[in-house]
């Protein structure tokens, strides 16, 4: 009888529970609870707050909430404090971020009194890998929000302003203050005027939510646009150019935030074809836009065939010119030395550059880590991230304390993430993956926080109001801790069934998704998996030692010498820096070959587990975004299966080791079918 009582119950819940896109993101509405409200303040962004608070409110009912815009000297930027009497703030944006948080910790059931935040990073900005014509680059949740490939791809609809309203209020409830609007591969269309003029009506919709807009250029602007001779730096009239194009820029967006700039990267033009150097580019747009308060975010993401290891030039074109930038440049570098990689260590630009801010360059899009496909909590390779130490200015030395300002002092201090949205329902194309673009914004505001604190948070908000008559200790030890768990873990899976142990790079094609271990003779030599991998039958890994490309010199010490001896290197980077012979030992007893198959089967058992988690927690969810959930994981735990396989097949040839007894086996074992030549490989796994 009981038994038949709690199927009853379980059907009720899951049949009663609505429908939802995931279009509310963790902004979902409540049953509103009326709230006397007290600001004696008047501007668009306050009127935002009041009306967040009448809607969102989860108090007493009849409690009076004050917004108090008064100076406080703990309270900084645009932080916030909260009190048992409401919300102060030094200004009106400071009050809709505490208004924020205070409805983020009721709904959280955190405590929201005696709180003082001030945000880690003055800039907090979204970078859009969009074109002009409506696609985007790295872009799995359909096309752009900004552009679209349409006759009136330059008029702006009410639907428009709508969608950009919503997408500007979600970034605001974390903590994001600026987006740049277009693809850093830019067309030089991007400046013509009537793009500025579209521009224009964007930053008009997000400005009240403190949202300030920049733009990606062309360093080949002034030619291709302006129809110069010559795009050089020191040219007087590129100089005049610029001037004057910023000028129009700003007669249209007064608050414009600035450029952002690819250049002399991945065949984009830039000051080296000129014979200028970085500096001498950045400089000169810095000079155009300092008058207006703008800045120069100068991407350090470069690398070309004359290096014989790419993950050493950024650092070696960039800390020679240390102290040669304006104070409105930042140097904006992506967290690894190579390229959004599933684990990587920390660029050693980090802590490097004393005289000139450096602004990490996050990646929110999956490109490497399975686009909107795969389930991966992203905030743990982050917070990995923010706490290496770099040891610049002795232990301590975090990457984060080296970009927020709290090691060296700096003008400006930003953080970039390159955003995951696009017109998809649900914004990201993965229901989870609106949890990355949370976690960015969290971080960005707090790098202290941890994973599993965002994970709970983002949970309880997207989540938890779905079963208000429940047993809420039911909900949380059934779902919610489950849930917390896997996201935890996914990262970390990935990382086990895609390139374990320090492997990075070894992806299928343009398209970075698939496993491709073996050589792509159609893709230039330093892109092909084979050049990061350098599998032969003496060993595996890139030897980045001082017998290598001495990657490892461009660490502070005790680092260099730590990642230089593979006994004292970290497992978790030890073929990014060495290659090792396939009987090495391992500190758990095991050879490098084992290890590395245990690594892959591990992944994939992961991610099985994670199909079971989800399997058990469909009473808790609305079925439309239980079965997506549930329909992706099957495509995860596929794709993960051929990347077990694909890679082990592929380097079982040059082991010449059998797979270990206790661990499932590949399709083939190619130990017992003899040895295959690269492209035969690639065929069995296809």
């Amino acid at each position: 009888m009981k038994k038949h009582k709690e199927i009853i119950i379980l059907l009720f819940l899951i049949f009663s529970l609505e429908a939802e896109d995931g279009h509310q993101l963790w902004l979902r509405n409540q049953t509103i609870k009326h709230v006397k409200i007290v600001c004696s303040g008047h501007s668009a962004t306050l009127n935002i707050a009041r009306q967040e608070l009448k809607q969102g409110w989860l108090g007493n009912a009849g409690e009076e909430v004050n917004l108090s815009i008064k100076y406080d000297k703990s309270i900084k930027g645009d932080g916030y404090k909260l009190d048992d009497s409401g919300v102060q703030a030094n200004t009106d944006l400071g009050i809709l971020y505490g208004v924020y948080e205070l409805l983020r910790r009721q709904k959280s059931d955190q405590t929201a009194k005696d709180i003082i935040s001030n945000p880690s990073y003055e800039l907090r900005l979204l970078n859009h890998w969009d074109n002009l014509d409506g696609t985007i680059e790295r872009g799995y949740a359909g096309y752009s929000i900004f552009w679209r490939n349409e006759k009136d791809s330059l008029t702006v609809t009410e639907q428009d302003k709508l969608l950009w309203q919503e997408y500007a209020r979600a970034n605001a409830s974390i903590g994001i203050n600026g987006a740049v609007l277009n693809n850093v591969n830019a067309s030089p269309r991007m400046l013509a005027g009537e793009n500025l003029k579209k521009v224009k009506a964007i930053a008009d919709v997000l400005r009240p939510y403190g949202m300030k807009t920049y733009l990606s250029v062309n360093f080949s602007s002034p030619a291709v646009l302006g129809g110069l001779k010559t795009s050089d730096p020191l040219n007087k009239e590129v100089i005049k150019w610029w001037k004057d194009k910023v000028k129009e820029i700003y007669s249209l967006i007064p608050d414009f935030g600035g450029f952002l700039v690819k250049a002399n990267s991945e065949g984009q033009p830039g000051p080296q074809d000129f014979g200028r150097t970085h500096a001498d580019g950045a400089n000169m747009l810095a000079d155009a836009l300092n008058h207006y308060g703008g800045i120069v975010m100068w991407r350090a993401f470069v690398y070309s065939q004359k290096e014989n290891d790419r993950a050493r030039q950024a650092y070696a074109e960039f800390v020679p010119l240390d102290g040669h930038f304006r104070e409105n440049v930042i140097i904006q570098v992506k967290n690894g030395p190579v390229d959004f990689q599933p684990r990587e260590p920390f660029n050693p630009l980090f802590g490097a550059m004393k005289k000139t801010p450096v602004m990490p360059e996050l990646q929110i899009t999956q490109e490497y880590l399975g686009h909107a496909i795969q389930l991966v909590f992203l905030s743990t390779m982050w917070e990995e991230f923010f706490n290496s130490d770099t040891y610049q200015q002795g232990a301590g030395s975090t990457v984060a304390r080296c970009t927020d300002g709290s090691v060296y002092a700096q003008k400006y201090t930003a953080i970039a993430g390159v955003a995951n949205i696009g017109l998809d329902m649900n914004w990201c194309g993965h229901p989870f993956a609106q949890a990355n673009w949370y976690a960015f914004g969290r971080l960005a505001w707090n790098n202290k926080l941890t994973s599993d604190e965002i994970a709970e948070e983002w949970i309880k908000l997207t989540f938890s109001d779905q079963l208000e008559n429940s047993n809420s200790r039911d909900w949380y030890e059934q779902f919610l801790l489950p849930v917390k768990e896997l996201m935890l873990q996914s990262r970390e899976a990935a990382v086990n069934y895609m390139m374990p142990l320090g492997l990075h790079h070894i992806f299928a094609g343009h398209h970075h998704y698939g496993p491709g271990p073996w050589y792509a003779p159609d893709i230039r030599p330093d892109w092909t998996p084979p050049y990061y991998h350098q599998a032969d039958t003496n060993g595996i890994g890139f030897n980045r030692t001082r017998t290598g490309s001495n990657a490892v010199a461009q660490y502070h010490e005790p680092l260099c010498s730590q990642f230089n001896d593979p006994e004292t290197c970290p497992e978790i980077y030890l073929l990014w820096f060495h290659h090792l012979p396939w009987d090495y030992k391992m500190k758990n007893g095991r050879i490098l070959w084992d290890e590395l198959c245990y690594h892959y089967d591990k992944g994939l058992h992961q991610v099985r587990e994670f199909q079971k988690i989800w399997d058990k927690v469909e009473p808790y969810v609305d079925k439309q975004r239980f079965t997506e959930v549930q329909s992706k994981l099957r495509r995860h735990c596929r794709d993960a299966q051929i990347w077990k396989d694909g890679c082990l097949l592929y380097f079982q040839q040059f082991s010449r080791r059998p797979i270990p007894y206790d661990i499932e086996r590949p399709i083939y074992d190619l130990y017992d079918l003899g040895n295959m030549d690269p492209l035969t490989y690639k065929k069995v796994i296809e």
